[in-house]
């Protein structure tokens, strides 16, 4: 009797140590910054030391534990429209491509909170899409596929409650469930004054759904040398519908993302002196005057949490 319980009571301790050990390993996990370069999708720390890429893709996202990295693969140069999505597994070095989807062209990822699940774009006859699927690549849903007539819809973003997105249409910021179901409408031109929206602009919620950073493309005088309107990044209080200019006029600031929310974010902006777009990081109240490089040629940025 006592060998056995000896034996059960080693058995137990090996396996809490096992577990214990597993949860300090995910607790030191460092965080991780992607990002698009050059073609390319890349990884590097939280403060942009050690940059590494990948593969070849756009539009890359990395996942909210830092583990796994979602973009949409290209074709090559010449060939038709061709792009899937792609997760790759950061430690095993796998690469997963989502081939379910009924779609040539998908792009632009977007994590769900709790890793599980992908938002995404989509093209069927011409018509741009919103799907999500599992991240292994079954449940493909296609958002708007019961919606008639059928409107696009840009920048789709996951909510933080997981059940519904926001979106644009260029002239509407919209809340949506899964089904397209219009949920909240609000005119961009109210929310934002002298601010519009374009097929390019990126939006970000906060974890704790109380606000969404959204790149803006301002009606104000340009800057010599630059091609279309400036940008600027606003945060838009989702309770009291008004919303915050972050970067001022100066700073032009586009590809908005969370770094820790409420209180910093990550974006890429260009000088005049400059020929390509780097990322840096600044808080939500210093309208830019605080931001520091993190990576030079680089756009996209997210971050794992």
């Amino acid at each position: 009797m006592i060998p056995d319980l000896t034996r059960s009571a080693a058995i137990l301790i090996a396996l809490l140590l096992t577990f214990l050990t597993a949860t300090v390993d995910r607790a030191a996990a460092p965080r991780r910054l992607a990002f698009e370069r050059d073609g390319g999708v890349w990884v590097a720390g939280i403060d942009g030391s050690a940059p590494k890429m990948i593969a070849r893709g756009q539009v890359p996202e990395i996942s909210p534990d830092g583990a796994r990295l979602a973009y949409n693969t290209v074709q090559a140069v010449g060939q038709p429209a061709h792009r899937q999505l792609a997760i790759v597994d950061l430690a095993a070095g796998t690469t997963t491509i989502l081939e379910r989807i009924p779609s040539t062209n998908v792009m632009a990822p977007r994590w769900s909170s709790d890793g599980l699940r992908l938002l995404f774009d989509y093209y069927v006859d011409n018509d741009r899409r919103i799907g999500v699927v599992n991240t292994d690549g079954t449940g493909f849903t296609g958002v708007l596929d019961t919606q008639r007539p059928h409107r696009n819809y840009w920048s789709a973003t996951w909510a933080a409650d997981g059940r519904s997105l926001f979106a644009q249409d260029l002239e509407s910021l919209y809340r949506l469930d899964l089904a397209g179901n219009v949920l909240k409408q609000w005119r961009i031109e109210q929310i934002v004054p002298r601010g519009g929206m374009s097929g390019d602009v990126r939006f970000a919620a906060a974890p704790d759904g109380r606000t969404l950073l959204m790149d803006v493309e301002m009606s104000e005088q340009e800057r010599r040398g630059w091609d279309g309107p400036p940008p600027a990044i606003w945060l838009f209080d989702l309770a009291s519908e008004t919303s915050k200019r972050l970067t001022a006029p100066s700073l032009y600031a586009w590809n908005c993302a969370w770094l820790d929310a409420p209180d910093s974010i990550l974006f890429i902006s260009q000088t005049r002196a400059e020929t390509t777009p780097s990322i840096y990081r600044m808080t939500t109240n210093g309208q830019g005057a605080d931001r520091r490089l993190l990576v030079r040629n680089a756009r996209t940025p997210s971050a794992s949490r």
